[in-house]
């Protein structure tokens, strides 16, 4: 079976590039290739909420919180990958929309909480619903089994790669 990247190895074999290097291009354009049909298909999907794919990544990791659906921005920002600054700003959209609220931290005065209002918990539930839709519609007609191994390969990937800074 052969897909849009296979197209590109000629000309990387053609600039000398290693083996060892051309899989590991390989690997990096078919991730982002997977994640932007994926982040497509969502984005069009939850626009139906008015939301934004930031907007949706924020409450969808609030609803994995569980109740009382809260977290800090600092374990936000680690949980969705985002830079405090990036998550400051689609935290006070969501709080202007009235989905979200934030509440001093009576254990720590130096921080505050972030949580989903009842309008946000609504909406974030089928928001992710919409998503998991979506994650199934896209990924229709690929066995089942080559979806884990991919899963679990990219997770051994993830644990070595994951745990350097970028320079």
């Amino acid at each position: 079976m052969q897909d849009d990247v296979d197209e590109l190895v000629p000309g990387w074999q053609a600039n000398g590039l290693s083996d060892s290097l051309i899989a590991t291009l390989e690997l990096s354009k078919r991730i982002a290739r997977l994640d932007g049909v994926m982040q497509q298909a969502i984005r069009m999907e939850i626009a139906e909420f008015g939301l934004t794919y930031a907007e949706f990544d924020v409450l969808a990791a609030l609803l994995r919180a569980g109740a009382p659906h809260r977290l800090k921005p600092s374990e936000l920002s680690r949980a969705l990958f985002l830079t405090s600054g990036g998550t400051s700003n689609v935290l006070q959209r969501l709080t202007s929309a009235g989905r979200i609220e934030r509440a001093d931290n009576p254990g720590d005065g130096r921080s505050r909480w972030v949580q989903l209002t009842p309008e946000g918990l609504r909406i974030a539930e089928a928001a992710v619903a919409t998503a998991g839709r979506v994650h199934e519609q896209v990924m229709a007609g690929v066995p089942d089994d080559a979806i884990r191994r991919a899963a679990d390969a990219l997770r051994d990937i993830n644990a070595i790669v994951g745990r350097r800074r970028p320079r």
